[in-house]
């Protein structure tokens, strides 16, 4: 059956890029803010063209991406009724020391968990960078920006946890 379309009665669930009636969670750090205010500006960006109204997005600052953990904690167990998606965004940058690995790896993990338990998505926005530079590049000078993309990501789970009914 190569080169052709095999027709099926499959049941397909999809999420559309629809954003009228949807609240979503955006948690930032000001942490590597030259960056992560790229990230946020994307992904607001993003909201605000697929039909989001602004009075729908909340903003929750953090001072840096290990405090991301404690804002999803919290957003995820106490106000998951409130928000259709929550969006977390980030910038780890390589330093000299161990402790990029630890934090890239436990912001990482922190989001995978909760991911798991949510009754909403959660989608990773988060940079994990050897340099400035790349992280600027990802952020929307060169390759895309990741916080629209983790936008995108959202509104698509968002619609599909709609469609899903639950």
């Amino acid at each position: 059956m190569e080169g052709k379309t095999m027709q099926t009665k499959l049941k397909v669930h999809e999420g559309i890029y629809d954003g009228s009636g949807l609240k979503f969670a955006i948690i930032v750090p000001r942490f590597n803010s030259t960056v992560t205010e790229r990230l946020l500006e994307g992904a607001i960006d993003c909201l605000t063209r697929h039909n989001v109204r602004e009075e729908d997005i909340s903003i929750i600052r953090v001072p840096g991406s290990m405090e991301v953990i404690f804002a999803l904690n919290y957003l995820v167990n106490f106000q998951s009724n409130s928000f259709d998606a929550i969006i977390v965004l980030g910038a780890v940058i390589q330093g000299e020391t161990y402790h990029f690995n630890i934090v890239a790896n436990e912001i990482g993990k922190a989001v995978a968990h909760f991911n798991s338990i949510s009754k909403i998505p959660i989608t990773f926005g988060v940079l994990t960078t050897e340099t400035v530079e790349q992280a600027l590049n990802r952020a929307g000078i060169k390759s895309g920006n990741k916080g629209f993309e983790a936008a995108m990501a959202a509104l698509e789970m968002a619609n599909l946890k709609r469609m899903l009914g639950s």
